[in-house]
């Protein structure tokens, strides 16, 4: 797989973009770790929901089949016994590119098509890539405003303690 952008930046802290020309977003991260821990981190339901999420967010699986058809459905609790569940289907699962779609239970009627890819620097790291193509730039723009970062960055906090620890 080649680099398609930004070839010799690095992404120690996730880099969340809104695309300019249709409604996606980016998220750009660097791990130390290869494309197959990534790859396992994603579809091993016991290690996802570990590192997905806020912190102090409590991740109970409902639903879970990382396979080409399969689906998922998990919750998060928090602290404040607030609850927010997300669903979707996979659509591609194989080493370098995980393909689904994710609904947010808050906003039923919009579904993301998201793109995963995890690419190998080549030097112990793997840069995790994902699309999020939201149907309208109204709800791109909500999940944007969301705070969706915080659950983003400490997620891929837990993440790189997982994988530090062996984990993964």
């Amino acid at each position: 797989m080649t680099t398609e952008t930004h070839p010799d930046t690095r992404y120690d802290q996730a880099a969340i973009e809104a695309d300019p020309t249709v409604p996606m977003i980016h998220i750009r991260r660097d791990f130390e770790a290869t494309p197959e821990q990534l790859l396992r981190a994603h579809t091993d339901q016991d290690l996802f929901a570990r590192w997905v999420g806020p912190a102090g967010l409590s991740v109970v699986i409902d639903r879970w089949d990382a396979t080409e058809g399969g689906a998922f459905r998990f919750r998060g609790d928090d602290s404040d016994g607030q609850q927010q569940a997300f669903h979707g289907c996979f659509h591609t699962v194989r080493p370098d590119r995980i393909v689904q779609t994710f609904t947010w239970d808050g906003m039923p009627d919009g579904v993301a098509l998201e793109t995963m890819t995890f690419e190998d620097l080549g030097d112990g790291r793997t840069r995790l890539h994902a699309r999020s193509l939201c149907d309208s730039f109204e709800a791109r723009d909500a999940w944007l405003r969301s705070g969706m970062e915080v659950g983003v960055n400490d997620g891929y906090a837990k993440l790189d303690a997982l994988l530090s620890d062996g984990a993964v």
